[in-house]
C-alpha cells in the first residue's frame, strides 16, 4: 500500500478531499479545454459551417469518451475497493483487464465507423453545408479514437493508484500540445476540421506519453504486471461503471436531442449557435467530473475498509463544493456570455444573440448539476448500479427529452434552453429526499 492510500486511511477527510479535487477538478477541465480549443480554432479558422459540422460529430467523440468512463471508472472503482480491502494482485488484474477491454471495443466501433462515416454523419444530422466538416472530422475518431480513450481510461486508473497529481499534469500538457497542434494545422497548413481532429488525437498520444511516467515509479501498484482473464471480474468492471457509460451516453442524447429541435426550429445558424453553447458546456460539463473524479477513489477506499463515517463527511464536503462551482459557473454565463460568444469569430449578429441569450439560461442547469453527480458518483462507488441508474436514466434520457419535446412548443428556443436546466432540477428534488435517509444509513 502506498503512501497515498495511508493518507486515504489516516488523514482528515476535509484533507483528503482537496487533495484528491483540486488536481481532478483542474484535470477535468484542462480535458476539457481540448473540446473547447477545437471550436475557438474551427470557429475562427473555418468558419460557422465548419463549426456546425464539428458539432454534429461530437456524439461520437462522446461515445469514445463514454466507453473510456464506462471501463475506467467500473474498473477504478472496483480497483480501489480491492485496493482497500488490501488486496493487491486482484487490484491489479481489474487494471489489465479494463485496458484489454477497452482497446477491443474501440476497435470494433472504429472499424463499423470507417467504413459507414458518411451514414453516420447523416444520421447525425449533417446536411449539403455541413456533410464535409462532419465527415472529416469523424473519420479521424474512427481511426484514431482510441487514443482519447485510453488516455482517460489510465488517467482515472493512475489517479486511484495514488498520483492525481500526475494526471491532472498529463491532461494539462495535452491540452497545451491541442492549442499548439490545432493553430499550426489550421492557420498554419490549413487543413481546417481534419487538422482540427487530428491536433486532439495527437494531443492525447502526448499526455499518454507522460502518464507513462507513473509506471517508473517504486511503490506504485500497478509497476506490477498481473493478468488474470475472469468474464465475471469484466461483468463487474462493465456493472459497475455502467452509470459512467450512461452519462457520457446521455450526454450524446443531449447533442443529438438538441440539434434535431434547434435544426427544425432554425436551420443551420440555430446549429451554429448551439454549437457554441454546447462547446462551453463541454467544458463545464467535465469540470463536475472533477467532482466525480475526487469522490470516487474516496467513497470506493471507504467502502472496501467499512470507513462508514469518512463516507457521510465526503458526501457533505462533494455537495458544498458542487453548489460552490454551480454557482460560479452561472455567474461567469449571465456576467460573460457575450464576450464568451465572441472567442468563436462567428460574423453573424444573429447567431450571436442567439448564443449569448442560451447560455444565459442554459447555465442555470449548473446549480443543480453538480448535487445529482455527487449522489450518482457515490451510489456507483459502493456498487449500487441501481440507484445511479435512476438518477442518469431520469436527468439525462426521460425528463431532458420530454421537456425538449414540450417546452419549445410553448415558448419557441428559450423552451430549447432551458429544457436541461428544468431536468436537472426535476432530478435534484428527488435526490434531495434520497439524500437524507443516506446520511441517516452512513451515520
Amino acid at each position: 500500500m502506498n503512501e497515498s492510500h495511508e493518507g486515504l486511511k489516516h488523514q482528515p477527510v476535509k484533507k483528503v478531499f482537496f487533495q484528491y479535487f483540486f488536481p481532478s477538478l483542474l484535470g477535468m477541465m484542462l480535458m476539457s479545454v481540448n473540446i473547447l480549443i477545437d471550436g475557438v480554432f474551427v470557429g475562427n479558422g473555418v468558419g460557422s459551417e465548419g463549426l456546425a459540422g464539428v458539432n454534429l460529430a461530437m456524439p461520437v467523440f462522446s461515445l469514445i469518451f463514454s466507453v473510456a468512463l464506462w471501463i475506467g471508472i467500473g474498473g477504478g472503482t472496483l480497483y480501489s475497493i480491492h485496493i482497500g480491502g488490501d488486496d493487491l494482485v486482484k487490484a491489479r488484474s481489474v487494471f489489465s483487464l479494463a485496458v484489454s477491454s477497452t482497446l477491443v471495443l474501440l476497435f470494433v466501433i472504429g472499424v463499423i465507423g470507417y467504413f459507414n462515416v458518411e451514414v453516420i454523419a447523416n444520421l447525425l444530422g449533417a446536411n449539403a453545408d455541413t456533410l464535409p466538416h462532419t465527415v472529416k472530422y469523424l473519420t479521424i475518431l474512427f481511426l484514431l479514437g482510441w487514443l482519447i480513450a485510453i488516455q482517460q481510461l489510465l488517467s482515472i486508473f493512475v489517479r486511484n493508484d495514488g498520483s492525481p497529481t500526475l494526471s491532472m499534469v498529463a491532461l494539462g500538457v495535452t491540452a497545451i500540445v491541442n492549442i499548439l497542434l490545432n493553430y499550426y494545422m489550421i492557420f498554419i497548413l490549413e487543413l481546417g476540421v481534419f487538422g482540427a481532429a487530428l491536433a486532439t488525437v495527437l494531443a492525447s498520444f502526448v499526455g499518454l506519453l507522460v502518464l507513462f511516467l507513473h509506471f517508473f515509479k517504486m511503490h506504485t501498484n500497478l509497476r506490477q504486471f498481473s493478468f488474470q482473464w475472469s468474464w465475471r471480474k469484466l461483468g463487474s468492471i462493465f456493472s459497475i461503471g455502467f452509470p459512467s457509460f450512461l452519462a457520457e451516453a446521455g450526454f450524446l442524447v443531449f447533442i443529438i436531442g438538441y440539434n434535431l429541435t434547434i435544426v427544425g426550429l432554425l436551420g443551420t445558424e440555430g446549429v451554429a449557435a448551439f454549437s457554441v453553447v454546447n462547446y462551453l458546456h463541454g467544458f463545464m460539463f467535465l469540470s463536475f467530473f472533477g467532482i466525480e473524479a475526487a469522490l470516487q477513489p474516496m467513497i470506493s477506499y471507504y467502502h472496501g475498509a467499512k470507513e462508514k463515517g469518512r463516507i457521510k463527511e465526503s458526501l457533505k464536503i462533494g455537495e458544498k463544493a458542487s453548489f460552490f462551482l454551480g454557482g460560479t459557473l452561472l455567474i461567469i454565463g449571465l456576467i460573460a456570455a457575450p464576450l464568451l460568444v465572441s472567442l468563436f469569430g462567428l460574423e453573424s449578429e444573429e447567431v450571436r444573440n442567439l448564443a449569448t441569450q442560451g447560455i444565459r439560461l442554459f447555465f442555470i442547469g449548473y446549480l443543480f448539476l453538480g448535487f445529482n453527480f455527487v449522489y450518482m458518483t457515490y451510489f456507483q462507488s459502493i456498487g449500487d448500479i441501481r440507484s445511479s441508474t435512476i438518477i442518469i436514466i431520469l436527468r439525462s434520457f426521460v425528463f431532458l427529452l420530454l421537456l425538449l419535446l414540450v417546452l419549445p412548443k410553448f415558448i419557441g428556443i428559450a423552451g430549447v434552453w432551458l429544457a436541461l436546466p428544468l431536468a436537472e432540477m426535476l432530478v435534484a428534488t428527488l435526490i434531495f429526499f434520497i439524500a437524507k435517509q443516506v446520511m441517516t444509513q452512513t451515520g
